[in-house]
This record gives C-alpha cells, sequence and structure tokens, in this order.
C-alpha cells in the first residue's frame, strides 16, 4: 500500500475499502468546503463537508460489554485524524476510505436536534442516558460552524434527559454554561480522552486534535465547574504510549479528574493496515515489536471481536497494564466513587397537542 504522507493528517493512505463491493464514485461536487477555525494551519488537503439527512438520531446497540444502549453522533468521520480510531471504517459504508477520506471527507447531520426532540417525544420513551462522542468526536472543529452538538445539549437539558460525553477536544468547555447546570442535577458526565501527554507523540497519532495540556486544562475547567470528569487513556498502544500511564493518570488526578480508565489499542476492519502503515512511517524502528505486543494481547490476531476480551486485552502484557493502572489510579485516589447519570427528571416534549391538565 503505497505511503501518500500528508503534513497534518494522521493516515498515510487512502485506499478505497472493497469489503462491501462498492464501486468507486467520483466526487459529485454536492462537499461544502469547511474554512471553520481549526487548530493550527489548514494543510494543503481541504476538509470538506457534505450534508446527510438520517430519519432517526438516536441508535440503539446491545452490546454486553459497554454501558449504555443508546447514543448519538451528529457527525460522521473526524477532522482530529486520530490513526488508531475504531469509527474509520464506517467510511467505507459511504464508498469512501477509511484513510484521509475518513479525516478530510466529513458528514454533518444538521436536522439532528429536530430529530431528537422527535425521538423523546414519541410515546413510550424511556429515558436512559445517551452518550455522545462514541464513534467520532462531537467537538471536533466542523462543531464550531455547526453548534449541533451544543444544540443537542440544549434539548436535552431542558428534558432533563441525562447523557455522558467522550471528547479529546477542549471545545467542550465553551458549553459549560449548559454543562454546569446539567451536572448541578446529576444529568452529565464528561470523559476527556488522553491517550498521550508528549506533543510529539500526539503530533503524529492524533495530529489535528488539541494539545494534551489544552485537554487537560479543559479537565481542571469542567472539575471547577462541577462537571463529573474522567479521563479516558484509550487506546494504550504498547512500546508507543504504555510508558506514558502513570503520568497521565498522575496529571488527570492534579488537574480534578474523578476517574479514569483505558483500553488496550484495537485494530478492527481497516483500521489495522491504516495502523501498521502509519508505524512504518513514524516507528519503522519498533514497527515489528509493536505489532508481536499487540498480536499477544489480542490472542494472536490483531484484533479481537469478541465481546469483553476486546475491550480488555488477554495475556500477560493485558495483565501487566490492568495492574500498573490500577495501581497508579489508587496512588492518585482516583475510581473511588461510582457515578450515575439520573433517570428520573425526564419531562418529554409536549409536541403540537397540548396537555389537557
Amino acid at each position: 500500500m503505497p505511503s501518500i504522507a500528508t503534513g497534518g493528517r494522521g493516515a498515510t493512505v487512502n485506499e478505497v475499502s472493497t469489503r462491501f463491493n462498492l464501486k468507486a464514485r467520483e466526487e459529485d461536487g454536492d462537499w461544502l468546503d469547511d474554512r471553520g477555525a481549526i487548530d493550527g494551519d489548514l494543510p494543503p488537503l481541504r476538509t470538506t463537508v457534505a450534508h446527510e439527512t438520517p430519519r432517526t438520531i438516536i441508535t440503539k446497540n446491545n452490546s454486553p460489554d459497554i454501558g449504555f444502549d443508546r447514543s448519538i453522533n451528529a457527525y460522521r468521520g473526524c477532522e482530529h485524524g486520530c490513526i488508531y480510531c475504531f469509527a474509520r471504517p464506517t467510511h467505507a459504508f459511504h464508498d469512501l476510505s477509511p484513510g484521509l477520506d475518513f479525516e478530510t471527507k466529513l458528514f454533518a447531520k444538521p436536522d439532528a436536534p429536530a430529530l431528537l426532540r422527535a425521538e423523546l417525544g414519541k410515546r413510550g420513551y424511556e429515558p436512559k442516558p445517551i452518550a455522545m462522542g462514541t464513534n467520532t468526536d462531537p467537538y471536533q472543529p466542523i462543531e464550531g460552524r455547526y453548534h449541533l452538538t451544543r444544540q443537542l445539549l440544549e434539548i436535552l437539558a431542558e428534558h432533563g434527559h441525562g447523557c455522558t460525553i467522550t471528547t479529546k477536544s477542549n471545545r467542550v468547555v465553551r458549553d459549560l454554561d449548559i454543562l454546569a447546570p446539567m451536572a448541578a442535577r446529576g444529568l452529565v458526565a464528561v470523559a476527556m480522552s488522553i491517550p498521550t501527554i508528549d506533543p510529539a507523540t500526539a503530533r503524529t497519532l492524533e495530529p489535528r486534535a488539541p494539545h494534551p495540556a489544552r485537554r487537560l486544562a479543559a479537565v481542571k475547567a469542567l472539575s471547577d465547574a462541577g462537571v463529573p470528569t474522567f479521563v479516558s487513556l484509550a487506546p494504550v498502544i504498547p512500546a508507543i504510549t504504555d510508558h506514558e500511564m502513570e503520568h497521565i493518570i498522575e496529571a488527570a488526578a492534579a488537574h480534578g479528574a474523578r476517574s479514569a480508565f483505558f483500553l488496550p489499542v484495537r485494530l478492527p476492519h481497516e483500521v489495522a493496515p491504516l495502523f501498521r502503515a502509519w508505524l512504518e512511517a513514524h516507528h519503522p524502528d519498533r514497527a515489528g515489536k509493536v505489532m508481536s505486543i499487540i498480536t499477544s494481547i489480542r490472542d494472536g490476531r490483531e484484533n479481537d471481536p469478541n465481546f469483553f476480551t476486546r475491550m480488555r486485552g488477554t495475556g500477560p502484557w493485558a495483565d501487566l497494564m490492568r495492574g500498573r493502572f490500577q495501581i497508579a489510579c489508587k496512588r492518585h485516589g482516583l475510581n473511588r466513587e461510582r457515578f450515575r447519570i439520573r433517570t428520573d427528571l425526564f419531562v418529554p416534549p409536549q409536541g403540537p397537542q397540548l396537555n389537557l391538565f
């Protein structure tokens, strides 16, 4: 797979997936050039945004190894360009590359707020926490232009509906005027993703995400405002970021985080060849070692798709990571409490028909 490494981007290749037997299509002119504010200078490869019009916005799942059964993703694709992102294969659904296309050809869902209000108002709707940021980052740069995440939060706050947010962007603090009152009612928690605090590593691993120091500052701002804030060490990459685990946990605690969690790196579908190409481009001296450890964690494979073990890994390396993580969290006072999002404050939208009483 030939490398077309581009400054400021994560993937080094842009091969279109053939997993769904879709024909390659030419650009049709419907892409909108996103010239909004971004972190750093815009590289030669432009970011474009197309509008997607789904019929629903809440996605349900029945996975037994994750702590939520519904989620919202207002965007598809992510300009942060994290090479390890397990959402990259979703771009193949659109006959686009999980490589550079995933980072540069984005989709926004402008109808998301209206769809959410409609779904919350459906007869028999049962409120449970909605996870935001499970697929692509709700505070990636184009949020500064579309404000979809903010609009969704406004609706959830209005109707007393709880949610969780996972992001690696300090842009989340711009919505503290919504998040702080929600937190006071027990309706929100934020997980800040910080897999590395080394700027040089972050520059290639997640090239267009905010600087790790900015994310730690956001953890402090959220915590100071009373928002329950967690730090996600996801993923931990052996021989690349695993040596930072204790330092990240110490920094998270110093900035007010309540808890932390970690996941060993996962390489599903097209992510595996993209990750291997990234290793060859940026860490050729240890590429073989990294992949050898990953396969040892994944029962001899590059990826383990099985429930529970996919999130934990198996074998001595995975056990060592867990032990180090638990010791560091105990030392710095993290994970001492469990936080639950309230569901008893939900008031559904009335809709056009007013109640008689």
